[in-house]
């Protein structure tokens, strides 16, 4: 039975700022509480290039982020400390640079639900923004690339988002929801866009799961779901792996399966030891000292964004 009652207009994209001086750089941060589909607020980063060294906006954007939510606004300090000279480099190429964080969602909860929709109000009808399903992370990430477009200084058309692991799974399930220019996912732990069994049956080593081998985590996925949410995907997509990673047949399988529902798909991956290797951290004495395939790896992804969004 239908409501009698209108779906209440969502709010237009809105955040509260407060800048701040980033440790290592000259160029400030601006923390920002970003207004979610549910009407409470997460927080970000936001640095944009200086105009004597890269000319009048608007620029292009990068949302980068890693790991699930968590941590609030001393989490997003936190990395933009670590990664504030790799935020630089990216600046200084014409990019506004976005840190991004999200809720610490209800575990699994993706795997069950339908996409969300907003519904009426039936019990006041107060006019409050109801949605059909809880919120998760993934959708906090659309609320900031809505935002990120609604910025003067931004070009609302070319938007990008690079996320590492837990980031970068964020990155498809965003993707399956909303169309962006493009997207990177490093090492990204999509067992549960594509539904691959991490319960207690699944193969470990203690406590770790292991889907190094693609095999594996195809013979330990659903297919017939992550084909579904495959396939509302319209964002190119570069997937970047790890080869010795105890996750890489799901960062193959991802990408594997996008180009056979015919997307724009792309595959690298890196003999690296450390996980999220492409973010390069800032040392402990301050300094920047990426090996060679941390370089190659940002070189590659930069590259992409480069050729994307320019």
């Amino acid at each position: 039975m239908s409501s009698p009652h209108p779906v209440a207009v969502e709010l237009p994209p809105h955040g509260y700022v407060i800048t701040r001086p980033v440790p290592g750089s000259d160029i400030p941060a601006d923390y920002t509480f970003v207004l979610t589909r549910d009407e409470i607020y997460v927080p970000i980063a936001v640095r944009k290039p200086d105009v004597r060294k890269c000319g009048d906006g608007p620029w292009p954007a990068i949302i980068m982020g890693r790991g699930n939510g968590r941590g609030g606004l001393p989490l997003v300090e936190q990395k933009v400390a670590l990664y504030s000279t790799l935020q630089d480099k990216m600046i200084a190429r014409g990019y506004v640079v976005v840190y991004v964080n999200y809720r610490n969602e209800i575990p699994y909860h993706y795997e069950t639900r339908n996409p969300v929709h907003n519904v009426a109000d039936d019990i006041a009808n107060e006019g409050r923004t109801l949605k059909s399903e809880p919120s998760v992370d993934s959708d906090d990430l659309q609320s900031v690339i809505k935002y990120v477009r609604s910025l003067p200084y931004v070009r609302p058309d070319k938007v990008g988002a690079v996320g590492v692991s837990h980031g970068g799974e964020t990155i498809l399930k965003a993707a399956a929801e909303m169309d962006f220019t493009c997207g990177v996912a490093i090492e990204g732990a999509s067992h549960e866009f594509l539904t691959v069994n991490t319960g207690p049956s699944a193969p470990r080593i203690g406590s770790e799961v292991q889907y190094n081998d693609i095999e594996v985590a195809r013979k330990n996925a659903s297919k017939a779901r992550a084909m579904e949410r495959i396939r509302r995907i319209n964002t190119p997509i570069l997937h970047i792996g790890r080869d010795p990673d105890h996750l890489q047949g799901i960062f193959k399988l991802a990408h594997e399966w996008m180009v056979e529902a015919g997307k724009d798909s792309t595959w690298a991956s890196f003999n690296h030891p450390a996980h999220g290797y492409p973010f390069i951290e800032r040392v402990a004495d301050g300094s920047y000292r990426p090996n060679p395939e941390q370089q190659a790896a940002f070189d590659l992804f930069m590259d992409y964004f480069d050729a994307r969004l320019k």
